[in-house]
């Protein structure tokens, strides 16, 4: 058996599209992707020079796929990994493994999207302990939803591309200040996702107050293809400026946005939300949200 691992800074045309291929296929098998939206855009059009790729290949076929992204230079490099599913519990995931570990000197950060068994036998393994979770909340769009009322000298409108960029990146820096993977975009970040044929700039809410930037709802719709059932409104990314925080800004821009989403005849809505962050969960379960699935990352222990 011819099985080696592959380092690629980049990948080619046909790495990309067997990746993809394989990506599909494990999405089938779990009922849940296993690369995140990050990861999925530097693949189809590559990101941070310092990210790598790792392939293990059987002879000619893909066996699986790691990325490695230098997302956290304290904490240590963010790693998403998957196996063909065909393929699993024959030792592909801890021969990739290994190979991040050396390659990031012992010090990885896995994500495991849907707190997948496999993912943490694989961990446990390693001696990996649990860190972090991500929740993935819900909440019917046909069930009641309040009116949003926003506070006083708070205007709203659309994003404008071409004109919002700048404004948009400094006050999303500062609400995610200490929130390594939001709160470092940069303006290619940005730009990739408006070429993406989800983006929509009349669901994108900026509030203003006094002609400047208060805070925003960026919301997004999933199409059929991406859950394999009707589409889906989420809660993609909702911020406010510190300066404004406590004065229920986030709460009417959620409200907003979730009111948008219904207005488009989608069924439900979706966010994530860190397990760590406590008031954000209070605030969306007090808007009818429930906790539907978990990200699980594991680090070293």
């Amino acid at each position: 058996m011819n099985v080696r691992v592959e380092i690629r800074e980049r990948l080619d045309d046909q790495e990309i599209a067997e990746v993809l291929a394989l990506v599909e296929e494990a999405t089938e098998s779990d009922g849940v992707r296993p690369l995140n939206e990050h990861v999925m855009l530097h693949l189809r059009y590559g990101g941070d020079p310092q990210a790598r790729s790792l392939l293990i290949w059987n002879g000619a076929a893909l066996a699986g796929y790691a990325h490695v992204d230098p997302t956290d230079e304290v904490e240590g490099p963010s790693v998403e990994l998957v196996i063909r599913p065909a393929q699993r519990r024959q030792g592909y995931g801890a021969r990739l493994l290994s190979a991040v570990m050396e390659l990031t000197d012992g010090r990885p950060r896995l994500w495991a999207h849907g707190d997948h068994a496999g993912a943490g036998a694989l961990a446990a393994a390693f001696g990996f302990e649990r860190v972090r979770s991500l929740w993935q909340m819900r909440r019917s769009l046909f069930a009641p939803l309040a009116a949003y009322s926003l506070p006083p000298g708070v205007s709203l409108r659309a994003f404008v591309p071409g004109q919002d960029e700048e404004s948009w990146l400094k006050v999303n820096a500062a609400a995610f200040a200490h929130h390594p993977e939001q709160g470092a975009w940069t303006m290619d970040d940005l730009l990739r996702r408006e070429q993406e044929p989800w983006f929509d700039p009349a669901g994108f809410f900026l509030a203003f107050r006094d002609d400047k930037l208060a805070g925003f709802h960026w919301t997004k719709i999933h199409g059929s293809s991406d859950h394999g059932h009707e589409p889906l409104g989420e809660v993609y990314v909702v911020g406010v400026d510190p300066a404004q925080q406590g004065t229920g800004l986030g709460k009417s821009l959620t409200l907003a946005g979730l009111s948008h989403l219904r207005s488009r005849g989608l069924a439900q809505a979706m966010l994530y939300v860190d397990e760590a962050n406590t008031a954000a969960i209070r605030l969306y379960e007090s808007l009818g949200f429930n906790r539907w699935d978990v990200d699980v990352m594991y680090a070293p222990a």
